[in-house]
């Protein structure tokens, strides 16, 4: 009797298989390619992202200073070869502030705005905001500045958004409105933050409100 049971039990297994057992197979095969491809693809990802590390720090020395050339260049690889990457955005900053500083400003502005449209970081993205309003700013082009702060950006960047404003409104000669900016700004900052002692030497440099 339980041989025969076994029986029919092996015999209900094989009328199963018959019936489902070639869909039950190209689940399986499509859960294993599934599998290795995305194996493959996190391989494929780290390999990138160790590439991009080793081309990243090839930007600095062992003091920390940044290489303008080496900036540059890192910059153009990271850009061209690794945009996926946290650190091409990071490098095209860097390059950035090398190129203005060296009176480069166009270049500096098209690195930074390939930042503002290609970086996941939105933190990046903010940085990258504020070194172009700044750079509008030196160049006296206020409004395009005022158009880049107006941009929706991360709580932590708001004092520093605002302390920009403060500048600008100094530079148009509206003292109301720059003090009002740097307030703001100083009660966004926090007590400890070493930032806030430039905003509160900028907010009395204005003097009493009258």
């Amino acid at each position: 009797m339980q041989d025969l049971e076994e029986q029919e039990r092996i015999d209900a297994l094989k009328d199963w298989w018959k019936r489902w057992g070639s869909a039950v197979s190209l689940l399986l095969g499509g859960a294993i390619l599934a599998l290795a491809a995305w194996q493959g693809w996190r391989y494929y990802n780290s390999v990138k992202t160790r590439e991009a590390a080793t081309v990243f720090a090839s930007v600095g020395d062992t003091s920390g200073a940044v290489d303008v050339k080496k900036a540059r260049n890192a910059a153009a690889v990271l850009i061209d070869k690794y945009p996926g990457t946290a650190y091409a955005p990071k490098a095209a900053l860097l390059a950035a502030k090398a190129n203005y500083e060296s009176g480069d400003a166009k270049s500096a502005q098209a690195q930074l705005n390939w930042v503002i449209e290609n970086a996941k970081d939105a933190g990046l993205r903010d940085i990258a905001r504020l070194r172009l309003a700044a750079i509008a700013l030196d160049a006296k082009r206020y409004d395009e500045a005022e158009r880049l702060l107006a941009s929706a950006h991360e709580p932590a960047f708001a004092a520093l958004f605002l302390d920009m404003r403060g500048d600008i409104a100094v530079a148009r000669g509206n003292r109301k409105e720059a003090r009002n900016a740097y307030q703001s700004a100083l009660a966004k900052f926090a007590k400890t933050d070493a930032y806030r002692q430039v905003v509160e030497v900028k907010l009395n440099a204005l003097g009493e409100a009258t």
